[in-house]
């Protein structure tokens, strides 16, 4: 196991507000909606691959296209909460919500 030195140590926040902008401008709200989307699509083929289910498969059963389900699936584009919701119970999914107290 190599041991690092303080010259290889870094400030993340200060690289993702390079990267991103700063928490709070609209340059970081675009990243962070961005990044919401491709997790969203992520959840939504690990879920799809765990069934077993091809994306015209699951485009069938909620009746839509291959390619959204593909434009989904890579973050290109966000589902609605409805599609969402569908594209779930598609794929035989429970969703549960619970507040941190």
């Amino acid at each position: 196991m190599e041991v690092k030195t303080n010259d290889e140590l870094f400030d993340v926040s200060a690289l993702i507000d390079e990267r991103f902008g700063k928490r709070g401008t609209p340059e970081r709200a675009e990243a962070e909606e961005r990044a919401y989307a491709f997790y969203t699509g992520q959840i939504i083929e690990d879920a799809r691959k765990k069934a077993k289910i091809s994306q015209a498969e699951l485009a069938r059963r909620i009746g839509s296209d291959r390619s959204y389900i593909s434009r989904v699936e890579s973050g290109q584009t966000e589902p609605k909460v409805s599609t969402f919701y569908r594209i779930m119970n598609a794929l035989g999914c429970r969703i549960e919500f619970s507040m941190n107290l």
